[in-house]
């Protein structure tokens, strides 16, 4: 993985440009005053999508059918592993 090395004012002018990097599989790490404050990178993930499992499925020629309640199926699994931010009070 390339890294790339931006002081934070460069990061404050074009954060989308940043992010396209950061898409792009580059590690970005954010400096102050010449020291590391931060990295940004690419979240990993695990599995495949969705899509490509289905894509892969047509090219098996599958005779595969998904039922009408799937979407919400899905819905209810992708619900259940979302977790609140609830940041510490420094009160």
């Amino acid at each position: 993985m390339a890294t790339v090395y931006m002081s934070e004012s460069d990061v404050a002018r074009d954060l989308h440009a940043v992010l396209v990097k950061v898409k792009q599989g580059i590690e970005v790490v954010i400096e102050q005053d010449h020291r590391p404050v931060a990295v940004l990178k690419a979240q990993q993930r695990s599995g495949r999508p969705g899509t490509e499992i289905l894509a892969e499925a047509q090219r098996r020629n599958s005779a595969v059918t998904l039922d009408s309640d799937f979407g919400n199926d899905m819905n209810e699994v992708i619900a259940s592993h979302q977790r609140a931010w609830n940041p510490p009070s420094w009160d």
